[in-house]
């Protein structure tokens, strides 16, 4: 694995420090954090697959398993044809179907927080169930801060379930589960040329319910234009990344 330093305890945990986002995608903050290039990773709600490809080539996984509890989706994932080393299951990360010590790394990538909060510590112990003693977990999640999350909250307001998601990283490092090898915040930018590209990437998506009738969809629509340039809506999106280790 990655030479770090010694673990931290859960008091260095902070879940927004304004004026230290660093402008990186978040390939480059893999990259500086964990040696995925050889190893065997899990990838927990994967979503489209966007990071899993990523996973896979350029950073050089030897085997990735992806799973998503979007039964949609999933079906998705399994059409597509041209990620060999990726096995795709269904299921959600409270109960996690591989042996103990399977994984040298486990990515969740502003997943966390869509796991029911009464479920997080489940997942957590399930993730380092699998994991090798001094396996990595490489958690992002989105921070509740800035003009995109001003957007996104019109569509679901994630408040309370990002708090209880970093509560439940505090817990598993403060419980002696994790030790917290690093903490990165970092800004990426996200670009989208017009409505439809950004309705439906977030707001017709199959993994929830939206529920949204004509007049909360005008004025998701309206805020969104409020960014509209002739060459698209560009925002900078604050996330923070919490990399635990495995303790014995």
């Amino acid at each position: 694995m990655t030479d770090l330093p010694g673990s931290l305890g859960a008091s260095a945990m902070r879940i927004h420090p304004p004026g230290e986002y660093r402008p990186m995608e978040e390939l480059e903050v893999i990259r500086e954090l964990a040696q995925v290039r050889g190893r065997r990773v899990l990838e927990l709600g994967c979503g489209a697959a966007w990071m899993t490809r990523l996973l896979v080539d350029p950073l050089g996984a030897a085997a990735v398993t992806a799973t998503e509890v979007d039964r949609v989706q999933h079906a998705k994932n399994l059409a597509l044809g041209d990620l060999p080393c990726v096995t795709f299951r269904l299921g959600g990360a409270e109960a996690i179907a591989d042996p103990d010590g399977a994984y040298d790394l486990v990515f969740l990538f502003k997943s966390l927080h869509h796991v029911p909060p009464e479920l997080m510590d489940r997942a957590l112990a399930e993730i380092q169930r699998v994991l090798k003693p001094g396996g990595l977990l490489y958690c992002s999640e989105p921070v509740y801060q800035g003009p995109f999350n001003d957007v996104m909250r019109l569509i679901q307001d994630e408040k309370e379930v990002r708090e209880a998601a970093f509560a439940a990283l505090q817990r598993a490092v403060g419980q002696g589960t994790f030790g917290l090898a690093a903490e990165v915040f970092f800004e990426s930018v996200g670009t989208y040329p017009d409505w439809p590209s950004f309705e439906t990437r977030f707001v017709d998506v199959t993994h929830s319910e939206r529920n949204l009738d004509a007049a909360r969809r005008a004025a998701i629509r309206a805020a969104f234009e409020r960014h509209l340039t002739p060459t698209g809506a560009r925002f900078n999106k604050p996330h923070r990344v919490d990399l635990l280790r495995r303790l014995p």
